[in-house]
């Protein structure tokens, strides 16, 4: 009988997650059945949002279960398929069963992935959802135009990153980022913002105000807190903020103690919208032509923070959670 590993959620944490959160286990490889394919997976994702699945609360997406594997974005390589089915053996796809090293996994469901356009890994990220999630929070929710100042938290994350650049591609006119170290504030430059900023080496309201003093047009959120409340002072009139994230609050469970001028928002009629990916599936087609000929030329870069071994998997997520990654946290197996 052929085994594998899989990462299960061991119990749900209080407060700040930990590495006893979870356990590596052992368990039968499945057959596929009709319509089904058998994944070995090459590399899994890990991301904030999994963080809110590990409470038992009620959300978007249903909280994960206790004693039960994870799960999330990966790319495996098919190594048997059932009946019926359209992808063939050695083809690369992209699904949502990852913390495992192999998955059954539904044919209709699995995208292909062509690693002439890009590295399986890209799939994950620049091509995948942190990529769209950019791109529908610049487009389709901000509706972003020439000529205007962006501010972007979290701007060394896979979404962050991606979602400067895509601004500047799209014609902002400047481009400012926050970051955790002077490392990452540093690459930001590099990648092509305009300004940049340590949020731990002041308020984060006054170096914001320092980089963009004539202030901003679109804010893109994946921090919060006192990051939400400094861009609200720092809005112009019909300002609007894209609400991806809010990695501040995330791993605690003590209230945020910002925003404090929520109000503001009504004299300066801003816009204020939350947003999933998953309801801006209709720009993939776009957003894959677009951001694919941006990597093709060049113009558009990313970086990847790599994990070796699923058994590492807790460890590079809880590292996430503390930022320790640059670019897309990623787990090769």
């Amino acid at each position: 009988m052929t085994v594998g590993r899989e990462v299960h959620l061991a119990s749900r944490p209080a407060g700040r997650a930990g590495a006893d959160n979870f356990a590596v286990v052992e368990v039968p490889v499945p057959e596929p059945g009709p319509g089904q394919l058998l994944v070995r997976n090459v590399v899994m994702s890990v991301d904030p949002y999994m963080r809110g699945r590990m409470n038992d609360v009620k959300s978007y997406v249903p909280p994960f279960r206790v004693g039960a594997v994870l799960d999330g974005g990966a790319v495996g390589e098919v190594v048997a398929t059932g009946a019926g089915t359209r992808r063939q053996r050695g083809e690369l796809v992209l699904h949502g069963l990852g913390w495992r090293e192999y998955a059954v996994v539904d044919d209709a469901s699995a995208r292909p992935v062509d690693p002439e356009l890009a590295p399986p890994s890209a799939y994950l990220g620049a091509l995948g959802m942190p990529g769209l999630t950019a791109y529908a929070g610049l487009v389709d929710v901000a509706g972003l135009k020439p000529g205007e100042t962006v501010f972007v938290s979290g701007a060394a994350g896979a979404v962050g990153s991606l979602a400067g650049q895509i601004a500047k591609l799209r014609g902002a006119a400047r481009v400012v980022g926050s970051a955790g170290s002077a490392a990452k504030v540093q690459r930001l430059y590099e990648l092509g913002f305009d300004a940049a900023f340590d949020y731990h080496d002041g308020p984060v309201r006054e170096s914001l105000a320092a980089a963009a003093p004539d202030g901003i047009d679109v804010y893109f959120d994946n921090v919060g807190a006192d990051h939400l409340e400094a861009a609200l002072s720092a809005l112009r009139v019909h300002g609007r903020v894209a609400m991806c994230g809010a990695i501040a609050q995330y791993d605690t469970d003590e209230p945020p103690a910002a925003p404090r001028n929520l109000a503001s928002a009504i004299g300066k009629r801003l816009t204020l919208r939350g947003f999933l990916v998953s309801d801006h599936d209709h720009l993939r087609d776009e957003f894959v032509a677009e951001v694919g000929g941006w990597l093709r030329g060049g113009e558009l870069r990313y970086d990847e923070t790599v994990v070796d071994g699923l058994e590492n998997a807790p460890a590079a997520f809880l590292g996430l959670l503390r930022g320790d990654n640059l670019g897309k946290m990623l787990v090769r197996l």
